[in-house]
This record gives C-alpha cells, structure tokens and sequence, in this order.
C-alpha cells in the first residue's frame, strides 16, 4: 500500500508516523520542504509526493488548511489515479467537499470528506505521534450515504491509524457541530486567558484552569481560516453564548440568589443529559 500525504504539520505528521509504523510506504509533502527532509532522515517518509508519483498512492490525504488543501486538488486533480481513495482531514466540511467531490466526479477518482476528533494544542510536525488517533472518533463526509463498500473501504484503508468510531454525516452537519464542539471552545478559551489576571494563575488555579485554556494555544493562521469559513454557524453559537452570559451578569449583579441557583442547576442537568 502507498499512502500520499498533502501537509506535515502535527496531523499529517502523526498520520505519516502511524502509516510507517504499520509497514506502509508513505510520500508526502508540505509547503515547509525542510520538514519534509526531516521526515526522511527519521524514516517516515519514503519520498516526496510529487507529480511524478502521486499516481503510485491508493491512499491519498489532505491535511492542510482548507484554502491549501482546495489550490492542491486543483492543481493535481487531474494526476490522481482513478482507482485512489482521496480523503481530506479538514476542519470545516462543506467547501472542501463540493470542491472535491465534483473534480472527482471530473476527473474520475473517489473523494471523501474526512475529520478525525484528535488533536493537540501544539501544532507542527514536532509535535506529531503515531498514536495521536488511536482511540478517536472520525467523522466521514461520502458523497452518497448509502454506499457500505465505500464506507468499509474508508475504514480499512484509515485502519493502522487507530480509530475507535466513525461518524457519518453531511458537511452542513459537521460544520455545524464543529462550531460547537472545537471552534466555540477555541474561540472562548482564547478570550478568557486575555483577563490581566491569568498573569498571576500560578500557585491560585488548578484542573479547572488548565483544562479550561488549554485551547488557547493555538495556531492563529490556521483557526482564523476555519472560522471565517464557518461564520454562520459559529456567530449563531456565540450569539447564543453571549446571551446566556448575559443572563448569568444580571443575576449576580442583581445579588438574585434565585435566579443564579436556577441558572447553575440548568447548566448542571444540560451536562448529565448530554452525557446520556
């Protein structure tokens, strides 16, 4: 099996390690060269991906940032075999996907949407480990919903990289999601370490601190594209968040113990019902 993979930060990197370390033969690239000499001289990568061999891959993924990902199917489209499976690991659905699905449509290959839920707050290859996804969740964006040979052969081939779940979904679905569960908690813990008093945390915070802007170190590049591209869904949450924050201010501002009690109670049976 050879495996091609478009970007070698930490999930490229961390897929790139994983497929080596299961006796596949893995061509990659990055924008960064020097990464990719790097990623040769510590043995996981066998070679550049290039045009001369991305024909070679029955497994090609994109782990680039979606506008970088979008310029390499255009530019390469028209290079990939037939018979590849091409799956991108992008933070956002829907774009990506109608890019992808029509020039597969064109050109004659498989395209899939693809998300895996495993990350870190440390971007770059450095960071990067072969089991970063062992245990996680992947989400799968097919361009039909109904095809089980795709979605088994979407497993197997992703299979040295360790997923416990995966997910069928749309892209507006994900999207959707997503703004929730990733960008809103990015968003949020990145404002609130900006308070002049996280300066003094030390010796005063414990788990709830540190779980709580752990997120806030983050590739700012990287999540202001993922943002913008996913406004609609992230400004609805947000909007939703701000109002409830709202609601929180007045009480304790107003001493109305009542309301407050009423408040952190909803909150609490929100969380045990979502646990459900």
């Amino acid at each position: 099996m050879v495996v091609g993979i478009v970007g070698l930060g930490l999930i490229g990197g961390s897929a790139a390690k994983a497929f080596k370390a299961a006796g596949v033969t893995v061509l990659a690239c990055d924008i960064n060269e020097p990464i990719v000499s790097y990623a040769q001289l510590e043995g996981t990568v066998d070679a550049v991906l290039d045009a001369g061999n991305i024909g070679r891959c029955n497994l090609l993924l994109l782990t680039a940032t979606p506008k970088a990902v979008a310029g390499y199917l255009r530019d390469n489209a028209m290079l990939v075999n037939p018979k590849t499976l091409v799956i991108d690991f992008c933070g956002t659905k829907r774009k990506i996907c109608e890019l992808g699905f029509a020039l597969a449509a064109q050109y004659g290959f498989t395209f899939v949407g693809g998300h895996p839920m495993a990350g870190l707050q440390y971007s770059g290859y450095k960071y990067s480990k072969a089991t970063l996804f062992s245990g996680a969740s992947f989400i799968i964006v097919p361009p039909v919903h109904d095809d089980i040979e795709l979605l088994d052969r979407v497993k197997h081939s992703l299979e040295p990289l360790g997923f416990k779940k995966f997910m069928v979904t749309t892209a507006d679905f994900h999207d959707r999601m997503i703004s929730y569960t990733s960008q809103m908690c990015h968003v949020v813990s990145n404002a609130f370490i900006k308070s002049p008093s996280a300066k003094f945390h030390r010796g005063y915070s414990a788990g709830s601190f540190r779980d709580f802007t752990r997120v806030s170190r983050l590739n700012e590049d990287m999540w202001t594209e993922l943002f913008l591209e996913n406004k609609e869904h992230l400004l609805g949450e947000l909007d939703l968040l701000i109002n409830s924050l709202h609601e929180y201010r007045n009480a304790i501002a107003t001493d109305d113990a009542d309301l407050l009690r009423g408040l952190l109670r909803d909150g609490r049976i929100a969380k045990e019902e979502s646990e459900k």
